[in-house]
């Protein structure tokens, strides 16, 4: 809905008859940039960080178990034809059982880091839309717009939100 509704007001205001010209002209328009956001906002360098320090042990257990099945893969592979026939199949039976434990594992680990980091965003643009709104009424905007295609440099705000965020940081 954004992403249609800021190139229709762009057009809109483009096609308007030169008498509106001069109201166009005193239109105070700004951009933010929302992945610039996420990647340099303090809320979002503190929010890595401490997704980083939740998953590191799980990373750390998943890489130890990887190194497991590999392990008896090459085991497998380099004295399969040397092995008992029952040693072997008890062999293949447990990488089969270890690599799906591996698996299963990585996938909850995919999906945990994903909902820990959808969490994370969702508290950053709820800030960010804050401090937003508040720049908009301080320095009298008429629309503010993020996540477009293109956008001149000079409509670039995102420094100032991000000044912003950090700001309302260091006043808690």
């Amino acid at each position: 809905m954004k992403k249609t509704i800021a190139p229709l007001l762009v057009a809109l205001l483009a096609s308007l008859p030169a008498s509106y010209a001069s109201a166009v002209d005193q239109l105070k328009v700004g951009y933010v940039n929302t992945q610039r956001l996420f990647r340099d906002a303090p809320a979002a360098v503190r929010a890595a960080k401490r997704i980083e320090q939740e998953f590191t042990k799980r990373d750390q257990d998943l890489q130890r178990l990887a190194k497991q099945v590999q392990a008896l893969q090459e085991t497998l592979e380099k004295n399969g034809l040397t092995m008992a026939e029952s040693e072997r199949r008890t062999k293949e039976k447990d990488l089969a059982e270890l690599s799906r434990e591996f698996q299963r594992k990585q996938r909850e680990f995919r999906e945990d880091l994903n909902l820990r980091q959808n969490e994370e965003n969702a508290a950053i643009i709820e800030k960010a839309n804050k401090a937003i709104k508040q720049l908009a009424e301080n320095e009298k905007y008429d629309l503010i717009v993020q996540d477009v295609v293109w956008v001149s440099p000079r409509l670039d705000i995102t420094d100032k939100v991000i000044k912003a965020l950090s700001e309302a940081k260091e006043a808690k």
